[in-house]
């Protein structure tokens, strides 16, 4: 066993499926769960800030900071629960997005992202705050796409498609003389 599958068993949650279940490298998960964490503290912070926008009577980053504050709450509840024992029910949540696919955390993650952008554009605090919470989302759709396949497997698969071997596709290919039709032209119509 090595260390890393050592740290991982220590660090899993008591009751929990020790068997890892997917392909996933284990320095990916841990930097999914990190950047959610430090993220989220972020985007309460930088939320904070952008609702110094009341004084400014710029009300659309008012609301931009109160949803980043939000979203930075709902990342910390799903990704270090810990952080929130204090509130019933927060296993519960953290429980359901553990069992969730990797590619429901990514939409769900850069769907909280994005609405503070439209709101308010050029404060730097959005782009700090809610960009990490985005980039989250971004390192969960890499681990949904898995692992990318060794030199050996891509050259094999390659040339068994080519050869016409492997499995029909429905991407378009460029086969030209073989879909070709027969044209002809008899003339102009005749007026009635």
């Amino acid at each position: 066993m090595s260390f890393a599958d050592k740290i991982t068993m220590l660090m899993s949650r008591p009751g929990g499926d020790n068997v890892q279940k997917d392909d996933v490298p284990w320095w990916m998960r841990y930097a999914g769960r990190v950047l959610g964490t430090v993220g989220s503290f972020i985007a309460i912070f930088a939320g904070i800030i952008n609702c110094m926008g009341l004084f400014t009577l710029n009300v659309s980053c008012l609301i931009a900071g109160i949803w980043q504050m939000l979203a930075g709450f709902i990342v910390i509840v799903c990704e270090a629960p810990c952080c929130c024992f204090f509130i019933d029910y927060v296993q519960v949540l953290s429980d359901k997005m553990e069992t969730r696919p990797y590619w429901n955390k990514a939409a769900f993650y850069v769907g909280l992202a994005l609405p503070p952008f439209f709101l308010c554009f050029l404060s730097l605090s959005t782009w700090f705050g809610s960009g990490i919470i985005f980039a989250t989302g971004v390192v969960y759709g890499m681990m949904a796409l898995g692992r990318k396949a060794s030199a050996e497997e891509m050259r094999t698969s390659a040339a068994t498609l080519e050869a016409g071997l492997g499995q029909p596709t429905t991407a378009p290919r460029a086969n030209l003389v073989a879909n070709e039709q027969p044209v002809s032209f008899t003339g102009f119509p005749l007026p009635n």
